[in-house]
């Protein structure tokens, strides 16, 4: 296991439910609010303080509307998102492979 660095790891997507938004998010142009907490089955709260915590690394967007008056939120993954999603998979894949 010499190649593989457990501190190559991004701690801000190891988390279970960071880790579950991200990967919703990679394959969708973007997910409500509502559907992440569904499929993800967390709470409001939970799922709002780890979806701020992804925007504040700027790795998620929210747009936020209203639709027949009931707020509306649409996360989607950015740039940044990918990129870093794309490398914490390649190095669980280092992982696996050794």
């Amino acid at each position: 296991m010499a190649d593989f660095d457990p501190n190559a790891l991004d701690e801000l997507i190891h988390s279970k439910l960071r880790l579950g938004i991200m990967s919703m998010l990679i394959s969708v142009e973007y997910a409500e609010f509502t559907v992440l907490k569904e499929k993800l089955q967390a709470t409001d709260g939970n799922l709002s303080a780890n979806l701020r915590k992804l925007e504040e690394a700027e790795y998620v967007t929210v747009v936020k509307t209203f639709v027949e008056r009931k707020p509306q939120s649409r996360y989607s993954i950015t740039d940044k998102g990918k990129t870093a999603f794309e490398k914490y998979i390649a190095n669980l894949e280092k992982l696996i492979k050794q």
